[in-house]
């Protein structure tokens, strides 16, 4: 008797009803509906905070470079110089042995970073979302306001 009122007890708590099922979707659908939206409308803006983050991360390793070498690498040895020693002139005599960056970083949209340096004046930046034609450079100099052209 005590196992026959178990099974009949056990099979209605096994599992859950269409009503309860169909609770829970709707609940998920508008939660989806509200936080789907603003989630979406980010993608651009976390693009250029990543950006932002690598150009921090390059003027380090630049800094570093500095530090070790007495100078920053010249605009022709480029970004390049932080992965691989530079074989032209000023070769740097201090040259870290495992670099200062394991490889170097793309932007979110594909390109590689820019480098010029000016007299010791470094500017590292990205083309932006718009591209080289469209002057929305992020940079190391234009980084703490909107994109610019600069």
């Amino acid at each position: 008797m005590n196992d026959r009122f178990y099974s009949i007890n056990y099979r209605r708590a096994a599992g859950f009803t269409l009503i309860e099922v169909m609770v829970v979707v709707v609940i998920l659908g508008i939660l989806a509906a509200i936080i789907v939206p603003k989630i979406m409308s980010r993608p651009e803006q976390a693009r250029i905070v990543k950006v932002k983050q690598d150009i921090t991360a390059i003027q380090s390793a630049l800094d570093l470079y500095k530090l070790d070498n007495g100078f920053y690498p010249t605009t022709d040895q480029g970004l390049q110089a932080l992965v691989t020693k530079p074989s032209i002139p000023p070769v740097p005599r201090d040259w870290k042995t495992e670099g200062y960056l394991q490889d170097l970083p793309n932007d979110p949209w594909g390109q590689a970073y820019q480098y010029m340096n000016d007299n010791e004046k470094v500017r590292i930046f990205s083309y932006g979302p718009k591209g080289r034609e469209a002057n929305s450079e992020i940079g190391n100099w234009n980084m703490n306001g909107e994109t610019q052209s600069s």
